[in-house]
């Protein structure tokens, strides 16, 4: 039950108005987070032209945070040339939801985890014969990552 937790007011505005929901029909990238058999979880679409985000759609399922975050994170990075979009990070969607409680943070990377998925779905569908390479440097990328965060 979340009634002792507190939402700011662009928090809920993102929740109550999300941006960008929806499904991109042939999308270049798709990407997914969470675990929709214990509620939070999106799926994150993109198109992509001459290096640039030209249109990012999501499902999303969960709490405010999770539908706020996923609709502030979509906003930062729609339009933006894909090596620009993806240096966006949770602490950026914290940030532009002039912040989060403390127990709803691992919210906010739920969007940043699925849009790089969807990245990587592009190249690999752009660049299909190099799948292993491209697997192998993300899962060095995550297991590095993971590495900073403990």
């Amino acid at each position: 039950m979340e009634t002792n937790i507190y939402y700011n007011e662009k928090l809920m505005s993102h929740f109550m108005n999300p941006s960008n929901v929806g499904k991109i029909d042939n999308a270049d990238g798709i990407g997914t987070a969470g675990n929709p058999s214990c509620s939070d979880y999106v799926k994150i679409y993109i198109k992509i032209d001459g290096g640039r985000l030209i249109d990012i759609k999501y499902e999303v399922q969960g709490c405010p945070a999770a539908i706020a975050t996923s609709s502030v994170f979509s906003e930062l990075v729609k339009g933006k040339p894909i090596m620009e979009a993806i240096k966006i990070n949770d602490q950026d969607v914290v940030e532009a939801l002039n912040g989060l409680p403390e127990q709803k943070l691992h919210c906010s990377c739920m969007a940043v985890e699925a849009f790089d998925k969807a990245v990587v779905d592009w190249v690999i569908r752009i660049l299909p014969e190099y799948q292993s390479e491209i697997e192998s440097i993300v899962e060095s990328i995550q297991k590095e990552s993971n590495l900073d965060n403990q």
